[in-house]
């Protein structure tokens, strides 16, 4: 047996099914040969990015997997593990290396050494009899501790070589161990927020990726603290539940603005609690509860009065125990008054905005999009997610997952085009469910042609392009290169490019034709064929709540 044989019946072990790839690799012929089912992208990026989203639907069991060749094939596969870096997606790769006689030459690029600072973790097979043992490694850096992409080089003459006898006998599954956290600090935690008058969970993707939203909705029940998430942390609790202040990131829910601003507790459990552009910063004089696996995020961007260390699923059990014993000799919270808030906050913030989710304009507004989208759509029953720029703005407030990663939410350190592959990944991972990606016309342009991966590997997802023909977003920042030289614009017809690489396809101009076109095209889909809807829109300047705190 070969070593990239071995690899193939090791993936399969862990419970592999599918993996994202580009040629020349002898990945995807050992692993079709194992059973496992290769899709074959456009574009290495795009490739990631489907094992990316399969992975967080999957929620990392088994993680994705990317295969590519050494050289140009690592090096255009770049952007998209710093993406799944930044968010924490547990990704496996599995790059080509150089033969080993030339490994390290100028200018050959090694994986091993270029892509550390975007992984987990990175090692080589540098030779056969080491195969079970590099990739055991690997599975247990994917399965435990904070999730992020793991990298296995394969040099390219390692691979073609024979492995010892024996070697795939001694392989075994590796099971995944989480901690909980202190007792002693759980306990303290829980009082602080018992004690607060205006508490507010902040919870992030780790309660997704701990399986832990059960536990967060019991917890918030029984204290009726209300929960906003990160971008990221959207869906990790259910916005509909009457105590759901919505996500935010650089926009916001009105009710999610409103409670964080006056919050005097803030416990965020799953999330790491970062400074960066897309994500809402805390406010000054908070009381800051952080409950975390990896120690890294305690005390990195603000001061963290009750640092928690463990699993999400586990410190949240820990929680619910505690606040029980807490509130068996105290009065309880007032049952209602909180939710009726949110309620009241939430009526008054969509009644403002009614004027643009049901808006007759032409050119139409991405917001009338947005709210036909969600007249016509079960969110209990779609994976949607946004792109990066104001697709992201736009829908991310407005739109109310329905249950654990039905929404898909990312925009840390990534680039226009992203949410194409995460959604055909999702559709990998979740055939039954409707699966779409709303993106602007620079986005398409970024990634569009892997449409065609959509279509030709048989995922029927929805693309909603917003066609403004012009970068909206960077209408301030590129104002007088715009009125020089044009520079902000745009053109195509993407539905005519979308039907001639093989999806079904519409181009929608008028308001009244935007919630017809949408189950249109959601039938498309049930029948097996990808779909694609362009809607001719404005160039809405106008958004949601921006955190007056940064």
């Amino acid at each position: 047996m070969k070593t990239i044989d071995a690899i193939a019946q090791i993936l399969k072990m862990e419970g592999i099914q599918h993996i994202a790839a580009f040629p020349t690799t002898p990945v995807i012929e050992s692993v079709a040969e194992a059973g496992i089912r290769p899709i074959i992208c456009r574009q290495e990026r795009a490739g990631v990015g489907i094992a990316d989203g399969y992975a967080r639907v999957k929620n990392g069991a088994p993680p994705g997997v990317f295969a590519m060749q050494y050289g140009p094939g690592a090096e255009n596969a770049y952007a998209g593990v710093a993406t799944a870096f930044s968010d924490g997606v547990p990704l496996l790769l599995l790059p080509l290396g150089h033969p080993r006689d030339r490994d390290g030459v100028y200018p050959n690029f090694s994986s091993l050494r270029n892509f550390a600072g975007v992984t987990k973790s990175v090692e080589q097979v540098n030779m056969p009899g080491r195969v079970a043992d590099t990739m055991r490694r690997a599975f247990a850096r994917l399965k435990m501790g904070r999730p992020g992409p793991v990298m296995v080089e394969i040099p390219a003459d390692v691979a073609v070589e024979e492995v010892p006898a024996g070697i795939l006998e001694a392989y075994k599954p590796v099971k995944a161990t989480a901690p909980q956290g202190d007792p002693q600090a759980i306990q303290e935690a829980v009082k602080a927020l018992l004690s607060a008058a205006h508490p507010v969970i902040h919870a992030g993707q780790g309660v997704l990726y701990g399986n832990a939203t059960q536990e967060l909705v019991e917890f918030s029940e029984l204290t009726q603290i209300p929960v906003m998430t990160t971008m990221a942390g959207k869906s990790a609790f259910p916005e509909k539940h009457p105590l759901a202040l919505g996500s935010a990131s650089g926009v916001m829910s009105r009710p999610a603005y409103e409670f964080l601003k006056r919050a005097d507790v803030v416990f965020g459990v799953g999330t790491s609690f970062s400074k960066h552009g897309m994500v809402t910063p805390i406010p000054p004089g908070k009381t800051l509860i952080q409950a975390t696996n990896d120690p890294v995020d305690i005390d990195k961007s603000y001061y963290v009065d009750y640092p928690i260390l463990g699993d999400a699923k586990l410190v949240l059990g820990q929680c619910i125990e505690a606040a029980r014993d807490l509130l068996s000799t105290r009065p309880r919270r007032r049952n209602g008054g909180v939710a009726e808030e949110i309620a009241t906050l939430r009526q008054e913030w969509l009644a403002q905005w009614m004027r643009k989710l049901t808006s007759s304009e032409k050119p139409i507004t991405p917001y009338r999009v947005i709210g036909e989208f969600m007249r016509n759509v079960n969110p209990a029953q779609a994976i949607v997610t946004h792109d990066s720029g104001s697709p992201r703005d736009q829908l991310m407030p407005f739109y109310q997952s329905d249950g654990p990663r039905t929404y898909l939410g990312w925009g840390k350190s990534h680039g226009l085009g992203t949410g194409l592959g995460l959604t055909i990944g999702a559709k990998l991972a979740a055939p039954d469910m409707f699966c779409v990606n709303f993106m602007g016309d620079a986005a398409f342009g970024m990634i569009g042609l892997d449409f065609e991966t959509a279509a030709r590997s048989g995922l029927p997802i929805l693309t909603v392009v917003l066609n403004n023909s012009t970068m909206a977003i960077e209408t301030q920042a590129m104002a007088a290169s715009h009125r020089l030289y044009g520079t902000r614009n745009l053109g195509g017809n993407y539905a005519d490019m979308a039907r001639a690489m093989g999806g079904w396809a519409e181009r929608v101009e008028e308001p009244g034709q935007v919630g017809p076109a949408i189950l249109r095209a959601k039938r498309a889909t049930e029948e097996g064929r990808a779909a694609l809807l362009e809607f001719i829109t404005s160039q809405e300047q106008e958004f949601s709540h921006r955190a007056p705190f940064r």
